[in-house]
């Protein structure tokens, strides 16, 4: 049986349809990415993670979102086009959505809803884009480009990761191996 999350609607970057239940009895790790981020290089780690563990049942799935800094003005396919040449991303790729505000989608009311506080240095990163004259969103609201969400086997959100968290970090890899193990 599906989770209310997995059951959301969703698009994939070739505007295909798709759902979260896809990837069912799979450990998911949702990211909102952008590709004129700081925190861009990311992919390179996030496609690392996805090598390395997607044979235990990881999966790693990539959600651009223009929510930050304009920092995805790109559509769909320049968004396609830009993570294989300079990532070579092979995880899957959604289409463009809004992860906060009016529009946000119901795949992120739902994951800030069952995860309103985000693991790491959250709060730092907050400080760093005050000092940049920016308002940040404070909690349950996404924090900015690369936050993460792991699901677990189960379909159910178990962590939630602050953008400057690597996809290298122990923190995050603990929670994974901890999920593919179940």
């Amino acid at each position: 049986m599906a989770t209310a999350i997995q059951e959301i609607p969703l698009k994939t970057i070739r505007n295909d349809d798709a759902s979260l239940a896809d990837y069912a009895g799979n450990v998911v790790l949702v990211v909102n990415v952008a590709s004129k981020c700081g925190l861009t290089p990311q992919y390179e780690g996030l496609e690392k993670l996805y090598a390395t563990y997607k044979d235990r049942g990881l999966v790693v799935t990539g959600f651009p979102a223009n929510d930050f800094g304009a920092q995805e003005p790109g559509t769909n396919e320049e968004i396609a086009t830009f993570c294989t040449t300079n990532f070579a991303v092979d995880f899957p790729m959604f289409a463009k959505l809004s992860t906060v505000g009016p529009d946000k989608h119901p795949l992120y009311a739902a994951l800030t809803s069952a995860a309103p506080t985000a693991q790491g240095d959250a709060e730092a990163f907050r400080e760093k884009l005050r000092g940049y004259g920016m308002t940040p969103n404070p909690e349950p609201e996404v924090l900015w480009n690369f936050e993460k969400f792991l699901i677990g086997r189960d379909g159910n959100v178990v962590a939630r990761f602050a953008p400057t968290t690597a996809p290298d970090d122990p923190a995050l890899i603990a929670a994974i191996e901890a999920e593919l193990a179940k």
